[in-house]
């Protein structure tokens, strides 16, 4: 049987709860603790007061020192734009096929073209700027420019996007959909056919009569020999590079239904004239282009 705590000789009282016959002292907090305790309450009353803190409905309280990060970052881009007024404005006026031959120039807009693609093209383009195949983003690596690839064309292609309703200068081009307007057997004759301009058919007997097919009604916009018109935006069909994907039924979806690619206008009230240059730059540069 356990023993007894001699209560006599004991100098701090219990609290008066005990485990198998051990009981606890009721010892007081240090006073140190205690006071750094009070301290920080008293910290913490007085920042809840003095900075935004409680959530309402529409933002939160201020605080009367009216101290914001938004404002403070507001600030600092402030600051960042008037240090880099003076270069933005030669960026802004020089002649695009200009800014290469000029060192300085070329440096910052690479720089700051590579900021903005990451922060307004990387969600579709990549942040690799490989493109999405699966969402019919293109590839910017490469040379297969659907509007043409010199840096006054992707400057346009940047500035006023394509197929939106927003920029009345816009890329504009539409592909029938020729599920409505070609028979079953013809669809699969000209998906053969464009499938054998850079790779395997699906079935091979069907290639001479897809290429009547195409010619009746595709190259108007592809060409003759299949390899696209940068002025209507048509693609080459002729060079294993694909937007949506080159799988026969990838390429029978297309001709069925069409694509319709939508990107922004990026110009205006999103990007400055510095801002669009500049990404142009960036991509012109990676090793795509003309």
């Amino acid at each position: 049987m356990a023993k007894q705590p001699n209560k006599k000789n004991q100098e701090v009282e219990t609290t008066g709860h005990q485990w198998d016959g051990i009981e606890e002292y009721n010892n007081p907090l240090p006073r140190w603790w205690l006071w750094t305790f009070y301290a920080c309450i008293v910290w913490a009353l007085w920042y809840v007061v003095a900075y935004p803190a409680w959530p309402l409905v529409q933002g939160a309280t201020a605080g009367y020192k009216g101290w914001s990060t938004r404002a403070n970052v507001a600030v600092e881009l402030a600051e960042a734009e008037a240090a880099n007024a003076e270069i933005n404005a030669r960026l802004a006026s020089v002649e695009l096929t200009e800014i290469a031959g000029d060192p300085e120039l070329q440096g910052y807009a690479t720089s700051a073209g590579n900021a903005v693609f990451k922060t307004w093209c990387a969600q579709c383009h990549g942040s690799g700027a490989a493109g999405v195949q699966a969402g019919g983003y293109p590839n910017l690596l490469d040379n297969d420019w659907l509007w043409g690839g010199t840096i006054e064309d992707i400057h346009a292609t940047i500035a006023h996007g394509i197929r939106n309703e927003e920029d009345p200068d816009a890329r504009y081009s539409q592909m029938p959909a020729f599920g409505d307007i070609l028979e079953s057997a013809q669809i699969d004759q000209v998906v053969n056919y464009v499938m054998s301009l850079s790779g395997e058919p699906q079935d091979a007997t069907l290639v001479s009569d897809g290429q009547a097919v195409f010619m009746d009604n595709c190259a108007a916009c592809h060409g003759e020999a299949a390899e696209g018109d940068i002025y209507q935006g048509a693609p080459n069909l002729a060079d294993a590079i694909w937007l949506y994907g080159g799988s026969f039924d990838t390429i029978k979806e297309t001709v069925i239904y069409s694509r319709f690619g939508v990107m922004p206008a990026m110009g205006g009230a999103d990007l400055s004239e510095a801002e669009i240059r500049a990404v142009a730059i960036y991509v012109h540069q990676l090793g795509g282009g003309e």
